[in-house]
C-alpha cells in the first residue's frame, strides 16, 4: 500500500524551476509588485490573474507545488458549502445567507468556465453528486434544504426515494438522499497541473522549496524574509489554507488544521464499480464520519475519504480504518485491497464558511474552505487578485463577515483527539 496520493500517479509532485526549463536555476527576484504564498489552487489563480493585469508576481512554496490539498482532496466540484442555509441565517441573516451561497453557485461556474476556456485536461465531467441520508430524520432535512436552494438560488436538485438509492449506488445504508445535478468530479492533480502552466505562461514566477518565515512592513513595501533570501513585496496574498504557519499569525490564529484521509483500492475493473456506482455519480452522506466516495476517473477503482481521525495519525492506520467504513457501506468489497492511503490538511473557521480580505497588516488573503474548496480555491483566488487590483470583482458575498480567531487556539491539537472520540459515539447512536 503505496502512502501517498493515487492522484500522484499520473502527475507527480516534484518540484521544478520557476522557468519550467530542465535543471535551470531561477533566482529569486529582490522586488516584487505581488508576492503570492502558497502555489495551490487559491494562488495560482491569484498569479495567473495579476500576472495577466500586467503585475510582476513571485509564488512562494514550501513544498512542490501542488503539495498540500490541492493535490489530496476527493476530486469532487460542487456549489455548496457544509452549513445549512438556514444556519447561515440564523448567524448572520438572510440576505448575508443568500449572498454567500450564492457565491457557491458563482464559484462552480467560474472554475468549469476556467476549465474549459484555458483547456484544461483534468477529466472533468457534471456527473451530479448524491448525497445519502444516513438516518430517516436526515432525509426530511434533506428535503427542508433543496426547498430553500431551489426557491431562493435556483439550484437543480432532485429528491431520491429509499426505494431508488440502487439506482446511485448498490447499498443499503442510506434512507434516500438527493442529487445536486450541476455538481461534477475531476483529476484535482490534473486540474492543479493546468493552473500552475497557465500561471507560469502569464508570467508569474513559481519558487518551490522556498518557506516564508517572516513578514514586516517598512516606510514603502513588505518585507518578506525566506529560506532562500529576502523579498521586497508591494502587496502580499496568503493562499496556504490548512498550511497557514506563524508567518501569518492573524489567519492561523483564525483557522483549525483538519486532516482529512482517502484511499484508492486495487483495480477493480469497470464491470464491477460501473455496477456499483450505476449513476456514476459522486457520494456524500450525512452521517459524522462524513463519508465520500466516488469511482475513479478511469473507471477501475474506487476512492473513499472520511473522518479517520481529527489529528493527524498514520496512514497504514488510516487506511485500514477507512477500509471498514468503504466495506460497511458496499460489503461487496470485502476481500478488496488498498492500493494507497494518504491524509491532507484542511483549514476550518469558526463558522465552517470561507472568508476573503485584508487583515490588520494590510496583508489579503483566501482560505478557510473547510473541506469544500475545489470549486471555491480557484474562484476565490480570481477574486483576491481583483481585491488587489482594486476592482469591482473583487467584491464577494463573504466582505461584510469578519475572521473571528479561535479560542484556545494553542490547545486545539490536544483537544482534537477527544473531539474524534465524541464523533466516534455520535456515529455510534446514529447506527454507525
Amino acid at each position: 500500500m503505496k502512502q501517498s496520493p493515487w492522484w500522484w500517479d499520473s502527475v507527480p509532485r516534484t518540484p521544478r524551476p520557476a522557468d519550467n526549463s530542465v535543471g535551470a536555476t531561477l533566482a529569486l527576484p529582490t522586488d516584487i509588485d505581488v508576492l503570492v504564498v502558497g502555489a495551490g489552487f487559491t494562488g495560482l489563480t491569484t498569479a495567473m490573474t495579476l500576472a495577466r493585469a500586467g503585475r510582476s508576481v513571485a509564488v512562494l512554496e514550501k513544498e512542490a507545488a501542488g503539495y498540500g490539498a490541492s493535490t489530496r482532496n476527493g476530486g469532487m466540484i460542487g456549489s455548496g458549502h457544509r452549513v445549512a442555509f438556514t444556519e447561515v441565517a440564523r448567524q448572520y441573516g438572510e440576505d448575508v445567507a443568500e449572498a454567500v451561497l450564492g457565491e457557491g453557485k458563482l464559484a462552480l461556474s467560474y472554475t468549469t468556465d476556467l476549465i474549459e476556456e484555458e483547456n484544461i485536461e483534468c477529466d472533468f465531467v457534471r456527473c451530479g453528486r448524491f448525497r445519502g441520508a444516513w438516518r430517516a430524520q436526515d432525509y426530511d432535512a434533506i428535503a427542508r434544504e433543496a426547498d430553500i436552494l431551489r426557491a431562493k438560488l435556483g439550484v437543480p436538485i432532485e429528491m431520491v426515494a429509499k426505494a431508488d438509492v440502487h439506482k446511485e449506488v448498490a447499498t443499503d445504508a442510506y434512507h434516500g438522499g438527493c442529487v445536486y445535478l450541476e455538481h461534477g468530479g475531476l483529476h484535482p492533480a490534473k486540474l492543479h497541473h493546468g493552473l500552475l502552466r497557465i500561471a507560469r505562461d502569464a508570467g508569474a514566477g513559481v519558487f518551490e522549496q522556498t518557506e516564508v518565515l517572516r513578514i514586516r512592513h517598512d516606510e514603502t513595501k513588505y518585507v518578506v524574509e525566506t529560506t532562500r533570501g529576502v523579498i521586497r513585496a508591494g502587496e502580499i496574498v496568503m493562499a496556504t489554507n490548512g498550511y497557514t504557519t506563524a508567518a501569518a499569525p492573524q489567519m492561523k490564529r483564525s483557522l483549525i488544521p483538519i486532516a482529512s484521509y482517502m484511499i484508492a483500492t486495487e483495480p477493480l475493473g469497470r464491470d464491477i464499480v460501473d455496477a456499483l456506482f450505476p449513476s456514476k455519480r459522486m457520494i456524500v452522506e450525512t452521517r459524522s464520519r462524513h463519508c465520500y466516495y466516488r469511482p475513479s476517473p478511469d473507471g477501475e477503482r474506487i476512492l473513499l475519504g472520511a473522518r479517520a481521525a481529527l489529528n493527524h495519525i498514520n496512514t497504514a492506520r488510516s487506511g485500514l480504518i477507512l477500509k471498514d467504513l468503504l466495506t460497511g457501506i458496499l460489503p461487496q468489497l470485502g476481500d478488496v485491497k488498498i492500493s494507497h492511503s494518504w491524509l491532507g490538511t484542511l483549514g476550518f473557521t469558526k463558522d465552517h464558511l470561507p472568508r476573503i480580505g485584508r487583515d490588520n497588516d494590510g496583508v489579503f488573503y483566501a482560505m478557510g474552505y473547510s473541506g469544500s474548496g475545489v470549486a471555491m480555491a480557484p474562484y476565490l483566488g480570481w477574486r483576491v487578485a481583483n481585491k488587489v487590483l482594486g476592482r469591482a470583482e473583487g467584491n464577494t458575498g463573504f466582505d461584510p463577515m469578519d475572521f473571528p480567531r479561535v479560542a484556545f487556539h494553542p490547545f486545539i491539537p490536544l483537544g482534537l483527539p477527544f473531539v474524534n472520540l465524541w464523533y466516534r459515539w455520535k456515529d455510534i447512536v446514529e447506527g454507525s
